[in-house]
């Protein structure tokens, strides 16, 4: 493998390799399917007006972003997997508030298992809601204009085909985890905002005749990415002290290991909650901007105004990231059950006393940590606002959730082959 890079060296080593080969080749014609089904439209679609409304619409032009580029056809998979992530967003909060889920959630494969199939089912109202959300919209903005109670035979087509749509990817991505690499939701999200990256960059090579302009942003790109990497990657790692036990006639060694805390433990889920928050207000306030009552025409406008007045979008962006990447976090770690887990099995951090202290020590470590990770976030979510007004390169942009995504699902890909590779490295050398 001398001269290759480590990760082409990984990848050459999985082709090589007969079960890695066929787990490759699966997610990849499963992510061949889900291209074809972005690119088969619903009827009674105005394409052209469609195009018009995602340009002056930023959540419209997320949700096209978790639909891989389907919502840009509104096609019979425009709503993605988005009904499904914010399913599983809404079981993982319940876990930590209700009793009886966080009891089965701590039952090992059998509790993980009754909680996706929860998922799985709340999945179905979530897409029938946004289907019927996302449908009014285009109807209202002219794109689907017979979809209503005049038409109730395509009215219902296409809220039974979205919600199919969702639930069809929701199983490509099952079946990508279960019988590919990778996570198989991460991977669908990933192959749209792959499949839309070379027309981007053609559309922006050809409004940019600069090439100086377009060798910084590449640069700042290449920045972006690095830094990325390295947040992403990031973590604090808190020793583990076991000392030895008995149990019964058995005697256990102790010794050490630690606990990684990472800096972004979030992920890309801050974002996705504050930009959704976000651009709710403006969304409302739309539907009343033409109403007869004076007052609240006004408070409409006003609105729509303000969010659309770029500091206050982007200033706002950053603090609600930054708020709820403390808030997930705080939902995901809690240093109490970690402290016990730790004082159950006879383990301490060397200079804390177990129990509360180390609960304590452990709450002040996430949370400084944390803000590392939240500001990482804020900054990423303006970020392509931010290099769009600095480079004046609009059409394409970069950062965000996007970049986020890709970058995380092109790292735990490689980690999961080099894994792989590592078991069949034992295996041969045991036999």
């Amino acid at each position: 493998m001398a001269g290759q890079l480590p990760v082409l060296g990984a990848l050459s080593d999985s082709l090589r390799a007969p079960d890695l080969r066929n787990k490759i080749l699966f997610t990849l014609g499963m992510l061949v399917v889900f291209r074809f089904l972005a690119h088969v439209p619903l009827p009674g679609v105005d394409q052209a007006q469609l195009t018009t409304v995602l340009n002056n619409n930023q959540l419209l032009s997320l949700l096209d972003l978790f639909s891989g580029g389907g919502l840009a056809r509104f096609s019979v998979v425009a709503l993605g997997v988005n009904p499904y992530i914010n399913a599983s967003i809404i079981m993982t909060l319940l876990n930590q508030t209700i009793p009886a889920l966080e009891r089965l959630s701590k039952e090992g494969e059998y509790g993980r298992n009754r909680i996706n199939q929860y998922t799985r089912i709340l999945t179905v109202p979530m897409a029938l809601l946004q289907g019927i959300g996302v449908s009014v919209f285009m109807q209202r903005s002219g794109v689907i204009p017979e979809f209503g109670a005049g038409d109730l035979g395509l009215t219902l087509s296409i809220l039974a085909t979205l919600t199919t749509g969702t639930l069809l990817l929701m199983w490509l991505g099952e079946l990508i985890s279960e019988k590919g690499i990778g996570n198989g939701i991460s991977f669908i999200i990933f192959a749209g905002i792959v499949g839309r990256l070379p027309t981007t960059i053609q559309q922006t090579i050809d409004v940019q005749e600069n090439l100086a302009i377009l060798l910084v942003y590449a640069l700042i790109g290449i920045a972006v990415i690095a830094a990325i990497v390295f947040i992403q990657e990031g973590q604090r790692r808190i020793p583990v002290q076991y000392a030895k036990r008995v149990r019964g006639t058995r005697m256990y060694s102790g010794g050490s290991t630690h606990i990684p805390l990472r800096v972004n433990s979030a992920g890309v889920i801050p974002i996705i909650f504050a930009i959704s928050i976000l651009l709710l207000p403006s969304q409302i306030a739309q539907y009343f901007t033409n109403s007869e009552t004076d007052w609240l025409r006004d408070a409409s406008n006003a609105t729509v105004a303000a969010f659309s007045n770029a500091f206050v979008y982007n200033g706002l962006y950053f603090l609600l990231t930054v708020a709820f990447t403390f808030f997930y976090t705080a939902f995901t770690f809690v240093p109490n059950d970690v402290a016990d887990n730790i004082k159950r099995y006879g383990g301490f951090i060397p200079g804390i006393r177990p129990g509360r202290p180390t609960a304590e020590f452990l709450g002040r470590v996430v949370t400084r940590i944390t803000i590392a990770g939240a500001l990482f976030l804020g900054i990423v979510a303006v970020m392509p606002t931010l290099i769009g007004d600095l480079t004046g390169v609009q059409t394409l942009r970069l950062g965000g959730t996007s970049i986020l995504i890709v970058v995380g699902v092109v790292v735990e890909t490689m980690k999961q082959l080099e894994a792989q590779l590592l078991m069949r490295s034992y295996e041969g050398f045991i036999r």
